[in-house]
Order: structure tokens, then C-alpha cells, then sequence
């Protein structure tokens, strides 16, 4: 892939992620399917599969699950210094996109989320305090679904990738109503892809 950023689409892509932390309820996974709008639709900055690529190593290394945003980044980074010859610049241009997009994606809300936990644990017997705390589990859970959607979709239809369908909706059913530790399916599903099965 050959891309050339200006500076302009660099401050653009930070703005971008700066926006979409402040929508990051649940964490920056609940973002993703407006990311791969961004990344992959509008601005075709990142292949599909380097998108899932992304989201699917930072979920199955250990650590935050938020490295999936370093690792597009890194991806707009090395893509944009392919063209340029590459070598030391793909350092230069991943790291640069790690730290756009890391700092876009952390620091709207964690200053958010340091004033607002403040302020809520100081009014914590507030009835709308309470109240707020209960509206959002539904739209947290609407937006791991999205995400989710758009990871399942990208494989191609329902006909094609049923196998990958049929996981999913097994594991969602285990989640939902086993207390099964998600490491063990995360392990059966690396081993259903390793058989070749999905």
C-alpha cells in the first residue's frame, strides 16, 4: 500500500482518535467500526486485513486491549514510509503513528475519566449519579456487539464464513450464560484457527 500524508492528514488522524475517545464507552474497542470507517473506508489509509490484524493480535497478546489502536497506527506509519524506501523510515513513520494515535485515543478520556470518577465518587449517593451508571450498560453492550459485527462481516457474507458465525454466536452464548473464563475460549478458538476450521 502507498500513501502520502500530509501534515494536515496526520493532525487530522489525531483529531480523529482525540473525538472517538471521547466516545469510547466500554474502551477503545467499542470504537473500532468507526475507526475502520475512518481508516479503511474513507481514508483507505489501512488494508482490511491490516485492520484485523490489529484488533486481532492486541486481543491475543497479553496487556490492555487498547494496543490495537498502537498497532493501526503503526500500520499508517509503516504504509506511508513504504514508498519513501523504507528502512529507518518505517521506524520513524510507525513509531509516529503509534504515538498520534496512542495519544489521541488516551488522552481526551483518561482526563476525562479522571474528573469525572472524582466528581462521581464525591456525589456517588446522587440518585442521577446512580441512574447513569445503569443507563450505560445497554449502549456499552450495543457497541461490543458493532464491533463484533464489523470483525465477523469483513470475512465475507454469512454463506461463506459460517463457521466463523457459528463461533461467535457459541462463544456469546458461553459468555452470556457460563462463568467460563474467556482466556479458554480465546486458546479454543486459536485452536479451531490453527486446525484450519475457521
Amino acid at each position: 500500500m502507498s500513501l502520502h500524508l500530509t501534515a494536515a492528514d496526520w493532525w487530522g488522524l489525531l483529531a480523529h482518535f482525540m473525538s472517538l475517545s471521547l466516545l469510547a464507552v466500554g474502551g477503545a474497542i467499542t470504537t473500532a467500526p468507526d475507526m475502520h470507517r475512518y481508516l479503511v473506508d474513507e481514508q483507505r489509509w489501512l488494508t482490511d486485513s491490516q485492520f484485523t490484524a490489529s484488533i486481532a493480535l492486541a486481543q491475543a497478546a497479553p496487556g490492555p486491549n487498547v494496543l490495537f489502536v498502537a498497532l493501526m497506527g503503526w500500520h499508517v506509519g509503516i504504509n506511508v514510509a513504504a514508498p519513501l524506501g523504507g528502512g529507518i523510515l518505517i521506524w520513524v513513520y510507525g513509531l509516529l503513528g503509534v504515538a498520534i494515535t496512542m495519544v489521541g485515543i488516551m488522552l481526551p478520556s483518561t482526563t476525562l475519566t479522571f474528573a469525572a470518577a472524582r466528581w462521581g465518587h464525591q456525589n456517588r449517593e446522587l440518585r442521577a449519579v446512580r441512574a447513569f451508571k445503569q443507563g450505560m450498560a445497554p449502549i456499552v453492550i450495543a457497541l461490543l456487539i458493532a464491533t463484533g459485527w464489523i470483525l465477523v462481516a469483513s470475512h465475507g457474507s454469512m454463506a461463506e464464513s459460517w463457521r466463523l458465525w457459528l463461533v461467535t454466536a457459541v462463544s456469546t452464548l458461553v459468555v452470556w450464560k457460563t462463568k467460563t473464563h474467556l482466556l479458554w475460549l480465546l486458546g479454543a478458538g486459536g485452536l479451531l484457527g490453527w486446525l484450519d476450521w475457521i
